[in-house]
């Protein structure tokens, strides 16, 4: 998924929200979670205008990527896709399940932990 539409944007999203919420990422209910939390707790995009502007001339190319994963996922579709703001929403949602799978795997429990020692360590001194 990396060639498509925006997601190093995305990705750089994904990498400040763990940034901003470090020491919850070690709580393992959390990183169960972590797609939910990044993802589906608030907008990427909020506001119709912004959407637009965002989604620009991709805007089929984006509908059609959120077609094919929600009748490959659900079989059949409910979705608005008239709505410019759930469509980015959507589509962030959807490429952010595999940066959050990539960090995951980059990012084992146990190194994360030992990662916030070195920072508070680094902070004490």
């Amino acid at each position: 998924m990396k060639d498509y539409f925006k997601y190093d944007e995305i990705k750089e999203y994904f990498d400040n929200f763990v940034a901003e919420n470090s020491e919850a990422l070690n709580n393992s209910d959390f990183r169960d979670d972590l797609h939910h939390h990044a993802f589906n707790t608030d907008f990427y995009i909020i506001g119709t205008y912004r959407a637009k502007q965002w989604l620009g001339d991709k805007a089929f190319d984006v509908i059609g990527i959120i077609k094919d994963w929600i009748e490959n996922n659900y079989g059949e579709s409910q979705f608005d896709y008239s709505d410019a703001e759930k469509v980015v929403n959507m589509y962030a949602f959807i490429l952010g399940d595999d940066i959050v799978a990539e960090w995951l795997e980059a990012n084992p429990l146990e190194e994360v932990e030992a990662w916030n020692s070195d920072i508070e360590i680094k902070n004490i001194i």
